[in-house]
């Protein structure tokens, strides 16, 4: 029986979550990287509630026609750092959501850090 790739995917997600946890003070910021678009949100798993989303496609970012590359990562990290802050939240745990840390997940975390958040 061979196991497929999104199956290695959901695996590694549920072993990422066994360990990263959000909460009130610290939320989760989770990132994901579709084909063509990049999501994140800051996740309060204690209360089930998302507190903060931003992605690819709203509105102020969505003229600026940002794909799911490198450079895009970097805009949206700082987009969603500025809007962490003026949200009130100031750290963060960081959820990659089963992709690898380099390329354009890195990208966004480092982007997210210039901006102001901690993790």
């Amino acid at each position: 029986m061979s196991i497929t790739k999104s199956r290695l995917l959901q695996n590694r997600r549920w072993r990422i979550r066994k360990k990263v946890n959000g909460t009130a003070a610290r939320p989760r910021l989770s990132v994901r990287f579709t084909a063509k678009h990049v999501y994140a949100q800051a996740i309060d798993d204690d209360a089930g509630k998302t507190l903060l989303f931003l992605s690819s496609l709203d509105p102020e970012l969505r003229e600026q026609k940002l794909k799911a590359n490198i450079a895009s990562a970097k805009i949206l990290g700082v987009a969603f750092a500025t809007k962490a802050k003026a949200a009130g939240i100031e750290t963060v745990v960081f959820d990659r959501s089963g992709a690898p840390y380099h390329g354009k997940v890195k990208t966004f975390a480092d982007a997210a850090r210039e901006g102001g958040l901690k993790f």
